[in-house]
C-alpha cells in the first residue's frame, strides 16, 4: 500500500476515541457512479464480481471518490447461494429472483453447503487484490442474514409483507429450523473465508428482518443469529448487525454478540441510548435527504453528528443504502462535511 493505512473506522468500532467521525455508506460501491453506469452496460452484477480486478475496481472507486474510512465488497447477499443450488438470478429494477423457491422439508433438505474456495474463489480473490495492494482502509465483508436470505428463497424473490415467509415459518417450523441450520453454516463458513482473505470488518444485512414481531424474533431468529455471531467473534474482527425498520428489535439485538448496531434513519442515536442500547451505533441519515437542496442535508446530517459527538461510540452511514439518483459530488461534499465538522 502506498499510503498509510487509515484504521479510524477500526477504532471507531472498537469504542475508541477518534479524531473525527468516520464514515461511509451503504451501497457505496456502484449506483450513481458513472464510471460504473459504463461498466454495468457491458456486465451484470454478477459478471463483474466474477472478475477480480474488475471487482476490486468498482469497491475502490468511492474510497478514491468520496474519501470514505472503509470500503465494502462489491457483490450482492446472493453471491454465495448458487453454491446452495439456489438458482437465483440479479434482474435490474426487480432485484433477486429465485427459479427454485423453497417450499417444503424436501426443498431445504436438498440444499448445499458452500466451500468458499471451491465455489466463490473470486470473492476472496478480489479481497486479497484490494488488502495486500489496492486499499489504504479496512475493507468490509457481507453477508445476508438467515431470515432475509430465507425470505427471498421461499417468496421467490423481493416481498413487501413477507407472508409466504412467515406461513412457512409458522406451520412448518421443523423445515424452518433446519433452513435457517444451514443458512447459519453458509454465512459462517463464507463471512469466515472473508476474514481469512483479508475483510477487516463483517456486516451481516437482515434488512427484512423488521418484518417480524419481537415475541417471534427471540423464537424463531434470535437463536440462530446467536449462533452466527458467536462462532465469528473469535475472529476478533468488529461485526455489524443492520436491518430496516427494527426499532422493535434493537434490544434483541442489543444482547447479540455484535460489536455495532446499524441503524436506519427512523430512530435517533439519542432515543437508542434511552431505549437501552449499548453498543456502538451506526447510520443514520435517510438516503432521501441527499437528493433535497445541500442546506437540508447539511443541517440533518450535522443533527446526527452532533448526536454522536455527545454520545461518543459513533460511525456515520445512511439509514439504508445510496439510491442510483444520489449523485456523487454530494455523496463526495458529505464525506468532507462529516470530516471537517467532527475534526474541528
Amino acid at each position: 500500500m502506498t499510503n498509510t493505512f487509515n484504521d479510524t473506522i477500526l477504532r471507531a468500532y472498537n469504542g475508541e476515541k477518534t479524531d473525527y467521525t468516520p464514515a461511509w455508506y451503504m451501497r457505496q460501491a456502484g449506483r450513481s457512479q458513472p464510471e460504473y453506469r459504463k461498466l454495468k452496460e457491458k456486465y451484470s452484477l454478477f459478471e463483474i464480481t466474477h472478475q477480480p480486478e474488475l471487482c476490486a475496481y468498482v469497491t475502490r472507486l468511492p474510497v478514491e471518490n468520496y474519501g470514505v474510512d472503509a470500503a465494502i465488497l462489491y457483490k450482492d447477499i446472493m453471491s454465495p447461494m448458487p453454491a446452495m443450488g439456489v438458482d437465483v438470478e440479479i434482474k435490474p429494477g426487480i432485484g433477486p429472483v429465485i427459479h427454485n423457491p423453497v417450499a417444503n422439508y424436501q426443498d431445504v433438505e436438498k440444499l448445499g453447503s458452500i466451500n468458499p474456495q471451491a465455489d466463490v474463489p473470486y470473492v476472496l480473490d478480489t479481497i486479497r487484490l484490494l488488502t495486500e495492494e489496492q486499499l489504504n482502509v479496512p475493507l468490509i465483508g457481507f453477508s445476508g442474514a438467515p431470515f432475509t436470505l430465507a425470505s427471498y428463497m421461499i417468496e421467490g424473490g423481493p416481498s413487501k409483507d413477507h407472508g409466504k415467509t412467515k406461513a412457512f415459518m409458522y406451520q412448518q417450523p421443523e423445515s424452518w429450523f433446519l433452513l435457517m441450520d444451514k443458512l447459519a453454516d453458509m454465512i459462517i463458513t463464507y463471512a469466515e473465508a472473508q476474514i481469512e482473505a483479508g475483510a477487516k470488518v463483517i456486516q451481516i444485512f437482515d434488512s427484512w428482518v423488521g418484518a417480524m414481531n419481537a415475541a417471534d424474533y427471540r423464537v424463531f431468529i434470535k437463536p440462530v443469529m446467536t449462533r452466527v455471531f458467536s462462532e465469528l467473534r473469535q475472529h476478533q474482527v468488529p461485526l455489524i448487525v443492520f436491518g430496516v425498520g427494527a426499532r422493535h428489535l434493537l434490544m434483541e439485538w442489543n444482547d447479540l454478540p455484535v460489536d455495532v448496531i446499524g441503524l436506519d434513519w427512523r430512530t435517533t442515536i439519542s432515543e437508542a441510548r434511552e431505549m437501552g442500547v449499548t453498543k456502538v451505533l451506526q447510520g443514520n441519515l435517510d438516503p432521501a435527504i441527499l437528493l433535497a437542496d445541500w442546506e437540508i442535508a447539511e443541517r440533518r446530517t450535522k443533527m446526527i453528528l452532533n448526536d454522536g459527538l455527545e454520545d461518543g461510540r459513533h460511525v456515520f452511514n445512511l439509514g439504508h443504502g445510496v439510491t442510483p439518483d444520489i449523485q456523487p459530488a454530494t455523496l463526495k461534499k458529505l464525506t468532507e462535511y462529516i470530516h471537517g465538522y467532527t475534526g474541528k
